[in-house]
């Protein structure tokens, strides 16, 4: 299972209502590769981070490899709007409405 976290970039040298802009440009098409992760029983769960700082996604059933592949293909990535940041937890413990993450 994957924790990734989308942080805005600061790379181009654009300030925050730039980088807000340029975010809503590229935001349906970040939504649409967004819903392929949900439709591919790939992301569990997504949303933004508090205070504006980027997003978020729980991945589950991929490799680190395929994430990695996946995570080039979301336009915010691609863009440079937010860099990828991937923390891999390996459950060990879970309650029983998630226990079909221990598999």
């Amino acid at each position: 299972m994957f924790i990734i976290k989308l942080a805005f970039s600061h790379e181009q040298n654009l300030d925050h209502s730039e980088t807000e802009s340029k975010a809503k440009r590229f935001m349906p098409a970040h939504l649409d590769w967004l819903q392929q992760g949900y439709d591919n029983g790939v992301f569990l769960v997504s949303g933004s981070l508090h205070s504006e700082l980027g997003g978020g996604i729980i991945a589950h059933g991929i490799t680190r490899e395929a994430l990695n592949k996946l995570l080039q293909d979301d336009p915010f990535v691609t863009e440079q709007i937010v860099t990828p940041e991937i923390i891999e937890i390996v459950p060990s413990k879970a309650d029983e409405r998630l226990a079909f993450l221990l598999y």
